[in-house]
């Protein structure tokens, strides 16, 4: 197996564009379980770890450019006013170990409908940024993510960055598992709320091929708190819109059974966690201020 080990951007694109069939490796927390139980064996590995242009994020112009190479950890301490959605669903990754190595730009190469950074792009409409010598593209999360483990990386390009919205009002994400920690969701979903816009985001992990939107949800809720001038008034949305909306996120489900659980039982899952995380959403826009 040959190892590539570039130490810049630049130095990585070029590397990408003469060994395209190159795995990257940023945390390496999936691929090096593929690789440990002999699920995979690529003929070279490029280790991204050393590029620290992918591991650098800034503000700009009321947005988050997060490097490919950002761990979860680093969210969590460093961006969770910025991102709290993404922040609260970095908490939720594996273990401390696996929180330090693992980045949001790897759980977007994989591509798993499991994986836990993705519905929270999802909600926040973020974009990915790709290259490579050829240039830069810039994708939505529906763009990106073709199927299940499947994105549209071209050969010869890398994932550099994504581009996230800076919230502007409350977030909140949730996933169920077989236990409560370091566990790969059955489900999970994720809500954002922006109170400048006054638009709603939603995203439903592990319950279909990829990560979707609840677009009826979002309608739904969207002209609830418009028609009630409840963005204003800041009075409860109360318990049946709560429930409709957790109702029309878990119609926008695609599940299958698996080992992991039945499609009946994610689709109900992604109800009551919808329902649940904006409860929780709304309580923290009442208290405001935002």
């Amino acid at each position: 197996m040959h190892i590539l080990q570039p130490l810049h951007l630049p130095e990585a694109l070029d590397a990408a564009a003469e060994a395209p069939d190159a795995v990257p490796l940023a945390g390496g927390t999936d691929l090096m379980v593929e690789i440990n139980f002999d699920m995979r064996r690529p003929e070279a590995i490029m280790d991204l770890t050393r590029v620290g242009e992918l591991a650098a994020w800034s503000r700009d112009n009321g947005s988050i450019r997060l490097g490919a190479g950002v761990t979860y950890s680093a969210v969590i301490a460093e961006l969770a006013a910025e991102l709290p959605g993404l922040a609260i669903a970095s908490r939720t990754v594996g273990s401390p170990q696996i929180r330090n190595r693992g980045t949001v730009g790897g759980n977007l190469g994989t591509a798993s409908p499991a994986g836990d950074a993705l519905p929270v792009l999802l909600a926040l409409d973020a974009h990915v940024e790709v290259a490579s010598n050829a240039g830069t593209r810039m994708l939505t999360l529906d763009e990106f993510i073709v199927g299940p483990k499947k994105n549209a990386l071209r050969p010869g390009e890398l994932i550099t960055a994504v581009e996230i919205p800076a919230a502007r009002g409350p977030q909140q994400f949730s996933k169920i598992g077989t236990r409560n920690a370091m566990v790969i969701a059955v489900a999970s979903f994720a809500v954002a709320l922006d109170a400048l816009t006054r638009r709603v985001g939603t995203g439903i992990g592990s319950a279909g091929p990829r990560p979707l939107r609840a677009t009826e949800a979002e309608s739904f809720l969207a002209e609830h708190l418009i028609d009630n001038n409840l963005w204003d008034s800041r009075d409860p949305i109360g318990e049946a819109s709560l429930r409709r909306f957790g109702e029309l996120a878990g119609r926008a489900a695609s599940p299958i059974d698996d080992v992991r659980g039945t499609a009946a039982y994610r689709r109900h899952a992604v109800s009551v966690m919808a329902g649940r995380t904006l409860s929780w959403a709304w309580d923290e826009y009442r208290r405001g201020p935002l």
